[in-house]
């Protein structure tokens, strides 16, 4: 389905709420304020758990929860109004896409969040412990910080190893509570006599927190509780070696993002004005690559052109290698003559790449003549290449 032209207080909306000008005073000041605004209200909760300090600024606590309670539902809803504009959805109908973005994690979180500046107004005293959620407000800094959002990423990347991870917990402590309960039971039935009993002592060895409550007497007891503990460093190595591995790739990841001042160094964007190139920074993404890495390999099937922000690629040509460097850009022959690959390119340094899909190029071209020019005079130039 073809692409949908935005609406444009819709999109302004959107662009001020998704971050995606990141020189733009008011997205700054948006962003700052509801980060300051989820760091009041969490403070708020925690100090409005003291009685005397609840009694004290009791109003000044109400008048908190009413301010932001309006201010995040102005926030949500705008947030599912802007939801077409969200590019995994532009190819859906409005109704569809704000519905696939309310399913959404993130967008669950915003509406826990919201929920007990409503539920605050029934006089029902079981539903009073509902405003506990307001401590949810705190998750939605996952939203405006990269690093929460980064390790979010790599715990589900990991998703399968870590329950991979947890099951084999669980049959370490079935063990080492089926050792313990055969060799505790006799000496201290009131802690070991039963496996499930011995089980609280195995998860609290496994976990090195130790509380010291159950402990063994007997020598071949106090064997099983060595190998256990030794077993639970093993344990948290696993999950937490994982996590860590995973973060730190999506940290490398996310180091290279496309910014403003990036897409207005590269030559084939010099004549666009500002809001054309943050058009042209909806349409991009980043890539990295590592020297010998393959970026488009000859024959292969032409799905984007690629610009060079940093770093040299070399092009392997018959009887030439020819090297480009950062504001070149190469791959527009295929897309343009709707051909497959003539050339493999490689990575020759470190290199950041911003990668400009098919269709947005054609686009592009479309509502810019002089890109067209400039593009299709690079690729007369370049022959057949």
């Amino acid at each position: 389905m073809p692409r949908v032209h935005p609406h444009p207080a819709r999109r302004r909306i959107y662009e001020i709420l998704e971050r995606s000008s990141v020189n733009d005073p008011i997205v700054h000041a948006v962003h700052f304020g509801l980060i300051l605004l989820i760091a009041v209200n969490v403070t708020a909760v925690v100090l409005e758990s003291v009685p005397s300090i609840r009694e004290s600024y009791g109003a000044l606590f109400l008048w908190i929860e009413i301010v932001s309670g309006l201010i995040f539902t102005v926030e949500y809803m705008a947030r599912l109004w802007c939801a077409p504009e969200d590019p995994p959805f532009q190819h859906l109908r409005p109704w569809r896409a704000r519905l696939r973005w309310a399913m959404h994690p993130q967008s669950i979180v915003d509406l826990l969040a919201i929920l007990p500046f409503y539920l605050a107004y029934w006089d029902v005293e079981s539903l009073r412990t509902l405003l506990l959620l307001r401590l949810f407000r705190f998750f939605k800094l996952a939203r405006y910080s990269p690093g929460l959002a980064s390790l979010a990423e790599a715990i589900y990347a990991e998703r399968r190893a870590l329950l991979a991870c947890g099951v084999i917990l669980i049959g370490a402590m079935l063990l080492a509570a089926s050792a313990m309960n055969l060799a505790e039971r006799e000496v201290q039935p009131d802690k070991f006599g039963t496996i499930p009993e011995a089980m609280y002592w195995a998860i609290v060895t496994l976990t090195t927190v130790g509380y010291g409550d159950a402990v063994p007497v007997t020598a071949i007891g106090r064997v099983i509780a060595a190998v256990t503990a030794v077993m639970g460093l093993v344990m948290l190595a696993l999950p937490v070696g994982i996590v860590a591995s995973a973060f730190s790739r999506e940290i490398h990841r996310r180091d290279f993002v496309v910014t403003w001042s990036m897409v207005a160094r590269v030559p084939l964007f010099a004549d666009l004005d500002a809001h054309e190139i943050a058009t042209v920074m909806q349409c991009l993404r980043s890539r990295s690559c590592i020297p010998g890495e393959v970026i488009v390999r000859k024959g292969d099937e032409a799905h984007s052109m690629y610009l060079i922000a940093s770093g040299d690629v070399e092009v392997v040509l018959p009887g030439e290698h020819v090297r480009l460097g950062p504001g070149d850009f190469f791959g527009e022959i295929a897309i343009l003559r709707r051909r497959r690959r003539s050339a493999t390119v490689k990575a020759s340094t470190h290199c950041r790449l911003l990668v400009l899909d098919a269709d947005d190029l054609h686009e592009l071209l479309e509502a810019n003549p002089s890109i067209a020019a400039h593009l299709h005079k690079v690729a007369q130039s370049r022959g057949g290449r």
